[in-house]
């Protein structure tokens, strides 16, 4: 019975979010307040557990999803992420020009939330598209692949962090790991695949054709790289070190404090404020005004997760999570292949990645430590499992669809399978980590 309210509780999200078009939030709280009553809890019980779980996912999430959208928004308005696609290209040519983009999208993807990576890298796509008179499609997937996988696989961002926490994995693990089955999987969702996409010609909307900034403007390449991967080279470089240094060495210590998610993004905008803004003549006020525009563009996504949290947090402490969890384990499956398989339904059904992500983890969370399961690749099957097919229902699908000019269906052959390549790639990479860490 149990497993039965939660499917139900499920389903209920879903028609409310897909079918009423209710608010994500509210949704979850009323989703929330429905299960809790159903499960027999109290009434205060189930107000107190809500609080505590939008109290705690927040609370270490918040400033890193801030801080993140910051330093995304500065890469971006700054002419940084311009730049490194106009040095990538130079230095694969024409030839290459896919694999220039795709890079580009993989290194801004990174501190970049996906819409606002999909808004303002769209029209570099054109404008290469139009340099090149190459196909959209065909110049896009490659960028988009790149976007998409940052976007459910790695941290900062907002699904991938806290899946990080309440999975208790590594941080910079995590990221590392992440790297290396994002690559496979955006080289074949996005280079590969798009040698099929040749015949898609359609010209983009001319409406969303946005002029480049003038090349005397743009920062130097250096700046802009270090500028945007700087959070990558914190988590990563410090998660190395604690591996190869003793816990007693003072360095261990260093490393562990520059490894905080908190000191990372702090450090990290800090040091996009002075080279991308500040240092470069940028009015104090017109940095602030990015910065302030980061943060109402993540206002939505922040709800979002601590919906999520009250109800991960209404599974725990009805019992309901040790209770499915030890269901889940009697059927004997891969905790990543059910930890993927679960995110999928999800995704497909609600459309949100990050609503998949972080619903998921709500229920396979207790399994990890009985299964002995690396926390780090769950976190990454996951992710890979909440990017399964976009379709309709999915405000991505249709941003691709009236960006490129399509039809649905060709929106479903081209950015669905994309995003589907993307999720069964990833599922295949962390089943093949899972047998050497």
């Amino acid at each position: 019975m149990p497993l039965l309210i939660v499917i139900a509780a499920i389903i209920l999200l879903v028609i409310l979010v897909t079918w009423l078009r209710l608010n994500t939030f509210l949704s979850f709280l009323i989703v929330s307040l429905l299960m809790g009553l159903a499960l027999h809890m109290n009434v205060t019980d189930i107000t107190q557990s809500i609080q505590t779980g939008i109290g705690k996912t927040l609370g270490s999430l918040i400033v890193v999803i801030v801080f993140g959208s910051m330093l995304g928004k500065l890469v971006a308005e700054s002419g940084a992420g311009q730049k490194i696609a106009g040095g990538l290209m130079n230095l694969f040519g024409p030839k290459y020009v896919q694999w220039s983009l795709m890079l580009t999208g993989f290194i801004v993807g990174i501190p970049l939330f996906y819409n606002i990576g999909f808004v303002l890298m769209v029209p570099l796509i054109f404008t290469v598209a139009a340099r090149t008179k190459l196909p959209v499609v065909y110049l896009g997937i490659p960028m988009l692949a790149s976007l998409s996988v940052t976007h459910g696989y790695l941290p900062p961002h907002p699904s991938p962090t806290a899946l990080v926490q309440q999975f208790h994995a590594n941080m910079g693990m995590t990221l590392v790991f992440g790297i290396m089955v994002a690559i496979p999987a955006i080289i074949l969702a996005g280079p590969v695949f798009s040698r099929f996409l040749r015949h898609y010609t359609n010209p983009p909307g001319k409406m969303f054709v946005g002029a480049p900034i003038p090349e005397e403007q743009l920062p130097g390449m250096f700046t802009s790289l270090f500028a945007a991967l700087l959070p990558v080279f914190l988590l990563a470089v410090t998660a190395l070190v604690k591996v190869f240094v003793r816990e007693d060495d003072i360095i261990y210590h260093v490393a562990t404090w520059l490894g905080e998610p908190l000191i990372v993004m702090l450090l990290a905008v800090l040091n996009g404020m002075y080279l991308l803004g500040l240092g470069r003549g940028m009015p104090a006020k017109k940095v602030m005004g990015i910065m302030d525009e980061a943060v109402r563009d993540v206002a939505v996504i922040i709800l979002v997760i601590g919906g999520s949290g009250a109800l991960t947090q209404l599974l725990h402490d009805s019992k309901v999570s040790s209770y499915i969890a030890d269901t889940l384990q009697n059927m004997h499956l891969h905790p990543l292949l059910l930890a993927w398989g679960i995110a999928a339904i999800i995704r497909v059904c609600i459309g949100s990645a990050t609503v998949a992500g972080l619903t998921t983890a709500g229920i396979v969370a207790p399994m990890i430590a009985a299964s002995g399961v690396n926390p780090n690749l769950m976190v990454l099957a996951t992710g890979a499992g909440s990017l399964m097919f976009s379709h309709v229902n999915d405000a991505g699908f249709w941003m691709f669809k009236e960006y490129f000019n399509l039809s649905v269906k060709d929106t479903i052959k081209t950015w669905s399978v994309m995003e589907t390549i993307v999720s069964v790639t990833g599922l295949i990479g962390c089943l093949l980590l899972s047998l050497v860490v």
